[in-house]
């Protein structure tokens, strides 16, 4: 694996052997030690021109954890806020002997323009309202411990054919037009065998989406009867300039996981939340903290599916 782009962009052996690779990484966050030689001596820079929390932080551990030499660049505090261009400070660093760059970026195609122009090997941590394909992969392996421990089993290593997702149904619910999760996740579960259903009001479904292969639809409720698993997507109002919906509360009613609908999912369906959330708006407290909450399962599956993801592009020769 030379870059991780795009979720479109990995086979189902690909997807496999990164969920796999996490669930033996998913052991060291309960070491008292949190340590690995795997990728000593490497470098890895985490180049973030938008705020993060969860993924500029969850990238860092799992360098550290690897024992890679970890350095965090934020759009404030390098050259571009002097006027130098993208390609000017990628080209600078990567002459310097990186071997990874982890990018987060606010225009849609910037990381993949980056990586035409470095050596080293570039993950992206999201670009714009493009893609987030480590998003998808921390998604599909908190759902896949899911599904292994509704069915009664224990979390292993699983073969391609044998992958859990096979027959289910994820709703992805909100605001589709702005996020770059959701086209990760339809990316990766049409990979993984999975039907998606996308919910959101006509106002906020994205061009094109008709030709995305899966169903689209604005009845929240009808979804919900038929899914595993619901994931809400945030409101991101900070990227809305006009009315997309009358009010906030029209909103919540026709669109959000209020406890009335957390009361009629089906039995073992579960719900996720890539985070930020706006409760009270596109999720309620009593659904995000619920007992079905994946939420939090999510948060800790980061470190350890990004762990994988720097090992399957660093853990080899240099060659």
């Amino acid at each position: 694996m030379r870059h991780l782009l795009s979720a479109g962009d990995l086979s189902l052996a690909e997807i496999t052997s990164i969920l796999n690779i996490a669930e033996e990484m998913h052991t060291i966050q309960g070491r008292p030690i949190k340590k690995l030689p795997t990728l000593r001596g490497r470098t890895v820079i985490n180049m973030f021109f938008e705020d993060s929390t969860r993924t500029r932080t969850s990238f860092e551990m799992a360098g550290k954890w690897m024992s890679a030499d970890t350095i965090n660049v934020t759009g404030k505090g390098s050259s571009t806020s002097k006027g130098e261009s993208l390609r000017d400070t990628m080209l600078t660093l990567d002459a310097m002997g990186t071997d990874c760059f982890v990018i987060r970026h606010g225009s849609s195609g910037a990381v993949a323009q980056a990586a035409g122009w470095v050596k080293a090997h570039v993950v992206n941590a999201g670009d714009g309202t493009h893609e987030h394909p480590t998003q998808a992969l921390l998604d599909a392996f908190a759902m896949r411990r899911h599904f292994r421990s509704a069915e009664g089993g224990q979390s292993r290593t699983m073969e391609p054919g044998d992958n859990g997702f096979e027959g289910k149904t994820i709703a992805i619910v909100g605001d589709l037009l702005h996020s770059r999760v959701v086209r990760s996740n339809v990316l990766l579960q049409r990979t993984l065998g999975s039907k998606v259903i996308l919910v959101a009001p006509p106002t906020l479904l994205p061009t094109g989406v008709e030709q995305w292969g899966c169903e689209v639809t604005s009845d929240f409720d009808a979804a919900l009867e038929a899914s595993d698993i619901v994931m809400m997507l945030r409101v991101q109002r900070e990227r809305m300039q006009g009315g997309f919906f009358p009010t906030a509360r029209e909103y919540t009613e026709l669109y959000g996981l209020t406890p009335e609908r957390l009361a009629r999912l089906r039995p073992g369906a579960a719900i996720c939340h890539p985070g930020p959330m706006n409760r009270g708006l596109e999720i309620s407290s009593e659904a995000a903290d619920a007992a079905n909450s994946l939420i939090l399962d999510q948060v800790t599956a980061g470190v350890s599916v990004r762990m994988s993801v720097l090992y399957h592009l660093l853990g080899g020769s240099p060659e």
